[in-house]
């Protein structure tokens, strides 16, 4: 796969293989919510690098710069990504997403979601 292929501004590749390649080391450490959130943190990346593929240089620079932090923030021993490593990273990305008019791409905790559906089965709720 050549860059010219998709029509990707140079470089545009480097970025997506460097996120992927992260994040296939960090599953054989990672288990449960925090794999979740490094592959969900892995999804947005992917996104807004190709979303920015032919953006301004300021634009590109700002996602370049959140694909290092994921890739080379780490705060634990040997490769492995913590979890303040990881909950440091998404606050990088969010900010780059909504700086970029992308807060549908923001990367959400478990915690930080809204519950779905009713708290109260609709018929056990009292009209009065």
């Amino acid at each position: 796969m050549t860059v010219e292929e998709h029509g990707f501004a140079p470089g545009t590749d480097v970025l997506i293989r460097k996120v992927d390649s992260h994040l296939a080391a960090v599953r054989a450490s990672l288990r449960g919510p925090e794999l979740e959130l490094a592959e969900r943190l892995a999804g947005c990346l992917r996104e807004l690098v190709v979303s920015t593929a032919q953006a301004s240089a300021a634009d590109r620079g700002q996602v370049r710069a959140a694909v290092h932090y994921f890739v080379l923030r780490r705060e634990s021993r040997g490769n492995l990504l913590s979890v303040r490593s990881l909950a440091a990273a998404q606050r990088v990305v969010n900010k780059v997403a909504v700086q970029l008019g992308r807060p549908d791409l923001l990367v959400e905790t478990r915690r930080d979601r809204p519950a779905r559906g009713p708290a109260v089965p609709a018929g056990d709720v009292a009209l009065r």
